[in-house]
C-alpha cells in the first residue's frame, strides 16, 4: 500500500493536502466546541431563575410552616406563603426548562457545525485519497513485473489524455500493437508518472 507518491512534488502536494484536511477538521471541531460553550452561556439566566425560585420557595415554605406552628393562628394565615412558594417553584421550573432548551440547542448547532464539514471530507477528499492509494499500490506492484509493464502501458493508452500520448509518439498505438518494448516502456512510465510514481 502506497500512501504517498514517489515523485517529490506530488508527495509534497499530497502531504500538504492531508495536513490541510486535518487542520480543517480540527478547526471545525474547535469551532463546534466554542459554539457549544457560547450557547451554554445563554443558560445563565435560567440557572439564576432556578436558584432564585428554589430559594424563594424554600424560604416561603419555611415561613408558612413557622406560622402554622404558632398556637392559635389559623392555617389560613399561612396560605398566602404556601401559594407564593408554589409560584416561586413555577419560576424555578421555568428556569430549568430554559436551561434544557439552551442545552439542546447547543448540542444540535454544535453537531451541525462539525458534521457538515466532516461530510465534505468523508464524501469528497477521502474517496479520492483512497482511490489514489489503491491505484498507486496496484501500479507499484505492476511496475516490477514485465507483464505488469504491459498492463500499465495499456492503461496509459486507455486513460491518458491524447496530448500526452502524442507527446510520447504520434504512432504510439501502432508501436504498442507491434509490441515495441520502447513504446511499452514509455507508456508504462507515462502511467506511473501520472500517479506520481517512478
Amino acid at each position: 500500500m502506497k500512501l504517498y507518491a514517489d515523485r517529490t512534488p506530488v508527495a509534497i502536494r499530497q502531504l500538504l493536502t492531508d495536513a490541510l484536511v486535518v487542520a480543517w477538521v480540527y478547526a471545525w471541531v474547535r469551532l463546534g466546541m466554542a459554539l457549544f460553550d457560547l450557547i451554554q452561556r445563554l443558560a445563565a439566566p435560567g440557572r439564576k431563575l432556578e436558584g432564585a425560585g428554589d430559594g424563594l420557595a424554600a424560604n416561603l415554605n419555611s415561613a408558612g410552616d413557622k406560622i402554622k406552628g404558632v398556637p392559635g393562628v389559623p392555617d389560613s394565615v399561612a396560605a398566602p406563603f404556601t401559594n407564593a412558594a408554589n409560584a416561586a417553584m413555577s419560576l424555578a421550573n421555568a428556569g430549568r426548562e430554559q436551561q434544557d432548551i439552551v442545552n439542546d440547542l447547543a448540542w444540535v448547532l454544535s453537531i451541525v457545525v462539525v458534521v457538515v464539514p466532516l461530510l465534505l471530507v468523508v464524501g469528497v477528499w477521502l474517496p479520492l485519497r483512497i482511490r489514489w492509494i489503491r491505484r498507486a499500490g496496484s501500479a507499484a506492484r505492476l511496475r516490477s513485473v514485465a507483464a505488469g509493464r504491459d498492463l500499465l502501458a495499456l492503461r496509459a493508452l486507455a486513460t491518458q489524455p491524447l496530448r500526452r500520448l502524442l507527446r510520447v509518439d504520434p504512432e504510439i498505438a501502432a508501436l504498442w500493437r507491434r509490441g515495441d518494448p520502447d513504446a511499452v516502456e514509455a507508456l508504462a512510465r507515462l502511467e506511473l508518472r501520472s500517479l506520481g510514481l517512478r
